[in-house]
């Protein structure tokens, strides 16, 4: 393939002196490839995915026709100039050369565009393999539709047999079915078989039956010499030939005769596929036809074929065929061919639409299968679910995976400690018209390629979104991605100089990182979003100390030997480790975050007054959560004897005005005190003992405290609050909620800072 700076296309036989110029305005990215294109059925004349071109054609009244997705751009004037721009389109780019005035078209100008990724080729072949693989998995589960018998149908449009065509030829026009062919014809299995033929009587070594009646009655026979000991028998004459049975080693085998039978059924389906090709005017598929054909012949012209007749049954349980290397391989094609053939698959569309080779989104079905088959290996994924991909409908078994169609499977994982439902979801949409605690984006509405939900076992997944129990992992498939360290890191201020400049003009490189961004951040409940791309370094960005959140990206090939999925594998079963741990910092927060957000604030519950601000040790000053005592002394005695040890105690037992050590007691950061006829206090003290503890009569006596009259008090260590927001302030503690008159008012009891500061006084 030779690298050209600008290519002219001749269409003399439009009208003398027709030409089309195209000129790239990036060096090495336009190509003439020549007679080599022939070889994968593509245009001579190549372009490459995300470059810009500037074409121009010799006869004004001529322009290019629409393709769509804005790819040929005409210059407003003057509109037999302007820009090709492929974007992401890959594969053939059939362009209509229309005459303006008439708009009828007169040719089509078909040219490659090329994949920025370099083996793009054999990626589109591997992916399509494994789908039409794992498609036939599904068909042969025990409760699919296989027992249907659906014919193809011959009528249907163009690009429905082209999708059928792209399945066949993704496992019959493989190395791997040439080679398994090569196998076959190299070393085939033989049998013994016995033929007869006429042979000298005097050369003969061992008699038959059949040679004893030939011997006493056979033609051309001979005189026996007087003496020759046979007359003695009544044997006068002897045949000149008997019949001989000789054994020879046969091709013709039940096996072998599989082999020809299916490499025949593969040719036929070929040369229907080319008739209709041709009578549908698709180029493409009658190009690609044309050298699967070529192939298949070259294959069955081998000299084993010759000798084999035709199958009167086919017995599939043959050891030969199941066993065999060579024969097992071309079996299982014949199955994924007899079933692939009978496949529709609405989701095609997006993929060989017009000849076109749409990789990133092959490559994002495929990811399907790869992970379906991940969570399969870790996962009880119910059965129905499975069996559901593959549907009948009128006119085939119809594939349920399409772009933009939700598609959800549902299982368990049971570590033994604790048991996780799970779902697997394909192109779920999260809405931003849902409230919260519903499930969906807080925002606008967001679809990842993939989620995979965790939450509890025994609890619906509606009731745990509600209850902050579940959690989403979402997966982007990103064919496109070349670079993953200019995916995940910036490294300086020209850097990100650049990246705003270019933003502004429309450019946006780090658009992929930024919907990660938006994946857990904008949709509830999400613990990661991570992107799947076909690279080989992984990047796994912890949100605080565990595995999730988390942002990150991982490698997943399409390649038969080493895909990479390991790696994922590895990350879901470090995430599955997470949720069985029921003391981790995630459940805590999803805890906090449940218990806060369950009710709405009441309207009236704010605090603007001055506070200590939250920081140091006062971190955890918030209002709603920091609780005061309020507590009773009943002389000054009593009060000089708090001030002078910086203890207060309180009443214990079961009697009457007894602390009760609920949670807000015990975990009350300040005491408010007041005595007989206060209305308000400003007596605020800073609680500094971890909980109350127990001292005895005789405790009180030795620490001075004056005429203690029960047994055993609990006490708290206290001291003065030195917060400048507390100086000079006062609080109106009857007002309190718990307050209580009377007699009780003396009875200690708790609040909230919040309800302390709404009663403030001064």
């Amino acid at each position: 393939m030779k690298s050209v700076s600008n290519i002219e296309i001749n269409l003399d036989f439009i009208q003398d002196g027709m030409r089309i110029w195209i000129d790239a305005r990036r060096p090495d990215s336009l190509f003439d490839a020549g007679v080599s294109a022939n070889e994968h059925n593509e245009a001579r004349y190549q372009l490459v995915e995300g470059c810009f071109y500037d074409f121009q054609i010799s006869h004004p009244e001529f322009i290019l026709g629409d393709v769509g997705e804005n790819i040929i751009q005409k210059h407003k004037r003057t509109t037999n100039l302007g820009t090709i721009a492929p974007n992401i389109y890959v594969g053939t780019l059939s362009i209509p050369l229309v005459e303006k005035e008439s708009s009828q078209e007169f040719y089509k100008v078909e040219l490659e565009v090329q994949s920025i990724k370099s083996g793009y080729r054999d990626d589109y072949r591997d992916m399509l393999e494994l789908i039409t693989e794992k498609c036939t998995d599904l068909l042969l589960q025990a409760n699919s539709p296989v027992s249907q018998h659906f014919e193809i149908d011959y009528t249907k449009d163009s690009q429905t047999l082209y999708q059928k065509f792209a399945f066949i030829k993704s496992v019959v026009g493989t190395d791997e079915f040439a080679e398994a062919i090569h196998r076959i014809v190299t070393a085939p299995v033989t049998k013994w078989a016995e033929t007869t033929e006429e042979k000298d009587i005097r050369n003969a070594r061992r008699f038959s039956n059949t040679n004893i009646k030939e011997i006493l009655k056979g033609g051309k026979r001979n005189k026996l010499p007087e003496r020759h000991y046979l007359r003695s028998y009544g044997i006068d004459t002897l045949p000149e030939r008997i019949t001989a049975i000789r054994k020879t080693d046969s091709v013709d085998t039940p096996e072998n005769r599989f082999i020809k039978h299916t490499l025949e059924n593969f040719l036929k389906f070929c040369t229907d596929i080319n008739n209709k090709a041709k009578e549908f005017g698709h180029k493409k598929m009658e190009n690609e036809s044309e050298l699967l054909i070529r192939e298949l012949e070259s294959q069955l012209h081998h000299s084993v074929f010759k000798d084999i007749s035709r199958p009167t049954t086919l017995k599939l349980n043959s050891p030969v065929l199941q066993r065999k290397e060579g024969y097992r391989e071309v079996l299982r094609v014949w199955l994924m061919f007899d079933l692939a053939a009978k496949l529709i698959w609405k989701g095609g569309d997006d993929i060989y639409s017009g000849g076109k080779k749409d990789i990133a989104t092959l490559y994002e079905y495929w990811l399907f299968f790869k992970l379906l088959d991940l969570f399969q290996s870790i996962f009880d994924i119910e059965t129905k679910d499975i069996s559901d991909l593959i549907k009948e409908t009128p006119d085939g078994l119809n594939l349920q995976i399409k772009q933009g169609k939700f598609t959800a499977l549902r299982g368990v994982y049971d570590s033994g400690n604790r048991k996780l439902k799970i779902r697997f979801n394909y192109n779920r949409s999260f809405s931003g018209k849902k409230n919260y605690p519903d499930s969906g984006s807080w925002t606008t509405t967001l679809r990842p390629d993939y989620t995979l939900s965790f939450w509890p076992y025994g609890i619906s997944e509606t009731e745990a979104e509600k209850q902050e129990l579940i959690v989403h992992v979402h997966f982007d498939a990103k064919y496109k991605i070349a670079n993953l360290t200019d995916f995940l890191e910036q490294n300086t201020e020209n850097d990100l100089n650049e990246e705003k400049t270019e933003n502004r003009k429309g450019i946006y490189k780090n658009a992929d990182l930024l919907k990660m961004h938006a994946y857990k951040d904008a949709i509830r409940r999400t613990g990661g979003a991570y992107v799947l791309y076909p690279g080989d370094k992984s990047i796994n960005q912890k949100g605080f100390h565990e595995i999730i959140p988390g942002l990150g990206a991982f490698p997943v090939k399409p390649s038969k030997t080493d895909s990479g999925i390991g790696e994922l594998k590895a990350f879901i079963l470090e995430i599955i480790e997470h949720f069985i741990n029921r003391a981790s910092q995630r459940e805590k927060i999803a805890f906090r975050t449940f218990d806060i957000y369950k009710s709405p604030p009441e309207s009236d519950n704010v605090v603007k007054e001055p506070l200590p601000e939250p920081y140091n040790t006062n971190r955890d000053l918030i209002p709603d959560d920091t609780f005061v005592l309020v507590g009773y002394y009943n002389s000054q005695e009593q009060f000089d004897w708090i001030q002078r040890t910086g203890l207060y105690n309180f009443r214990m037992g079961s009697g009457t005005g007894s602390l009760i050590l609920d949670k807000e007691t015990v975990s009350s950061k300040y005491l408010l005190l007041h005595t007989i006829g206060d209305t308000n206090s400003g007596e605020l003290w800073k609680i500094e003992s971890r909980g109350p503890k127990v001292y005895s009569k005789d405790d009180l006596i030795r620490k001075g405290y004056p005429s203690p009259s029960q047994d055993n008090y609990l006490v708290i260590q206290i001291e003065p609050v030195t917060d400048s927001e507390f100086e000079n302030v006062s609080w109106n503690f009857r007002n309190l909620e718990n307050y209580a008159t009377g007699r009780a008012s003396a009875f200690p009891f708790t609040t909230s800072l919040t309800e302390l500061m709404k009663n403030k006084i001064r």
